[in-house]
């Protein structure tokens, strides 16, 4: 067969088709952004003109590595300082997460402990829901009063004034990030100690080894690739977050390098937040790289046998009610609590003042007064939150319907072609965006599309610049579950269509899609949630015309309109669950399946 014949043939399979489209797409999506954000590091900017004289927009320049680096006080108050605190912080809230996700995956999976469905479940709400849920909570909870603001309700309720670094700082952004990603932990961790091989303690059983000799010695080597992953995550998830530390360290100027990133690319020096860009995204691929060295180094992490699984609980006896008890009371506190008091703040009319005469319900349906909020009216006859509202609705759409669809191509490209170079790289590109932290990502393309590029124009303020964005961010989720699904779907079924001459958009649509559509629909639903709940993605991107509905409820915060900000927040939570319950029902996922049962 001649060399056309071949290109001829291979080229008339769709999954080869596929796969050179998304080549071409993601490495302009993905890789050319990069190379441009590295390009922005090294060039005068319009608004820079005065701080580097003598040049125009666009001329080659050091400037911003010798101050970002080199430039002593400033460069400790600009760059150093915010990346100390921003390693603290997630160093703090990666060993949070999994010393409570770790201990309530062991109670739930290797003891007797009562209520283990209904810890299972209400646990992992934190992660569910957005992340500043828990960062609003401690406010409404832990508020002095000494920053500015009404204090909170422990101080309404005991007398106590909670000290400015309780209140504001390292301390809480550790404790509610450490608090948000704990489900990681519990999920990662609890899903190798269900599965653990019983013979193993019950062999250190008849050594006479004790409890805690065992938990030491086995349970923690064994569940040691779990937690390094769990860590990994946290510390990544914890460097890129901008809600928390936005929320908790604004007040007392403790910055992080998210929120450093934020204001220099808001100020006059966006070439110091492209660097700040680039070192969260050197810092996230190196941790991914560990993360690849460590699980390359030991060549078995074999938990799971052909012998007995039989799961060999712990009986805690006397302790077994009392636990369950400060269990149900741990989750319920850190899941539940919070949107009680949204709803409470909500209503209050003077902040810090929760006796029955102080409620009204004029933050949801009043026409708004002057002397508070500047006539603001409530939520729910505010013209601002329902074009927020619809901006969310339709951008989440727009982005689950881009990002689900070429998910799903992708899946089915990369298994049909499982093994090749082509298959390999397209996966790889694929789920790069997911290790690029939000608030970079969105730098990478504020600099890439704010003016024209090639052919394309400037898309800074557009609709389309967030649904680009927003799909190719979350095309990790869909490509993941198109993938999942394809794995188990033999390849006879099409076989057999393409020997019945079966074209292949009704192979797809008639054969492949309704067998496993709970897994292609997760490839959808999950890009709708998570894009529902974003922040840091949008936030240097939004305008007044297309802001979100997140993107308010930050402007509410940094206003101090605190009660529309509790009832926005109530409001996204409400959807937020609500379309989660719907994913599970209509696809019998569930991210604690088989954990708790």
């Amino acid at each position: 067969m001649t060399f056309w014949n071949r290109l001829r043939f291979w080229i008339r399979k769709p999954q080869h088709i596929i796969l050179i489209v998304l080549v071409l797409v993601l490495t302009f999506l993905t890789v050319v952004p990069l190379l441009s954000l590295v390009r922005d590091t090294f060039i005068v900017h319009p608004s820079e003109i005065m701080s580097v004289r003598g040049s125009k927009p666009g001329d080659f320049t050091l400037f911003h590595w010798r101050k970002v680096f080199l430039d002593g006080e400033r460069s400790y108050r600009l760059f150093y300082q915010p990346f100390l605190n921003t390693v603290i912080v997630s160093l703090a809230s990666s060993l949070i997460a999994i010393l409570l996700g770790g201990a309530v995956a062991w109670l739930v999976t290797r003891t007797d402990i009562k209520a283990k469905g209904f810890i299972s479940t209400v646990f992992i709400f934190p992660y569910i829901m957005p992340s500043w849920t828990l960062a609003m909570a401690w406010l409404n909870f832990f508020r002095n009063g000494l920053t500015g603001g009404a204090p909170g309700l422990v101080t309404a309720l005991t007398g106590w004034v909670p000290p400015t670094w309780f209140s504001f700082g390292a301390f809480p952004i550790s404790v509610v990030l450490g608090l948000h990603y704990s489900p990681f932990a519990y999920i990662l961790i609890g899903g190798i100690l269900k599965n653990m091989d019983a013979n193993l303690e019950e062999a250190a059983l008849i050594l006479k080894a004790s409890r805690a000799r065992i938990l030491l010695r086995i349970n923690l080597p064994i569940v040691m690739p779990a937690i390094l992953s769990t860590f990994l995550l946290v510390f990544s998830s914890s460097m890129s977050a901008f809600a928390v530390p936005a929320f908790l360290g604004t007040p007392v100027r403790y910055q992080v390098l998210t929120t450093q990133l934020f204001r220099t690319l808001n100020g006059l020096n966006p070439g110091y937040g492209y660097i700040m860009a680039l070192v969260m995204i050197v810092v996230g691929l190196g941790i991914l790289a560990i993360n690849q060295w460590y699980v390359g180094k030991r060549k078995s992490f074999i938990t799971v046998t052909g012998k007995s699984s039989n799961i060999s609980y712990l009986k805690l006896k006397r302790l077994r009610t009392p636990l369950t008890v400060m269990l149900v009371l741990l989750v319920v506190l850190i899941a539940i609590v919070p949107l009680l008091t949204f709803l409470v703040e909500s209503f209050i009319m003077a902040p810090g003042d929760y006796r029955p005469s102080n409620f009204t319900t004029l933050f949801w349906a009043g026409e708004g007064r002057e002397d508070i909020g500047g006539g603001e009216p409530g939520i729910l006859l505010n013209r601002s939150v329902y074009q927020a509202f619809w901006n969310s609705i339709r951008l989440s759409v727009a982005v689950a319907l881009v990002a689900g669809t070429i998910g799903a191509l992708a899946g089915y490209a990369i298994v049909r072609t499982r093994g090749t170079k082509l298959s390999l790289i397209v996966n790889n590109l694929s789920f790069f965006p997911y290790l690029l932290p939000s608030m970079a990502f969105g730098a990478i393309y504020l600099s890439m599309f704010a003016k024209p590029f090639l052919l394309i124009p400037s898309l800074y303020g557009t609709f389309a610049l967030l649904v680009l964005i927003g799909a190719v961010k979350y095309l990790p989720f869909a490509s993941r579950a198109g993938i999942n699904a394809m794995l188990q779907l033999s390849a006879e079924l099409e076989e057999a269509a393409i020997i019945m001459g079966v074209p292949w958009r009704k192979r797809m649509t008639r054969i492949l899609i309704p067998i496993q559509k709970s897994s292609f629909l997760s490839g959808y639903f999950l890009p709708f949630i998570s894009c529902m709940r974003e922040l840091a993605l949008f936030v240097l991107l939004v305008t007044p015309a297309n802001r979100v509905i997140t993107t308010l409820l930050l402007q509410y915060n940094e206003k101090g309109w605190n009660q529309w900000a509790n009832a926005i927040n109530l409001l996204i939570i409400i959807v937020v669950l609500l379309f989660n319950t719907v994913i599970n029902r209509l696809t019998g996922a569930s991210i604690d399946k088989g954990i708790g049962s």
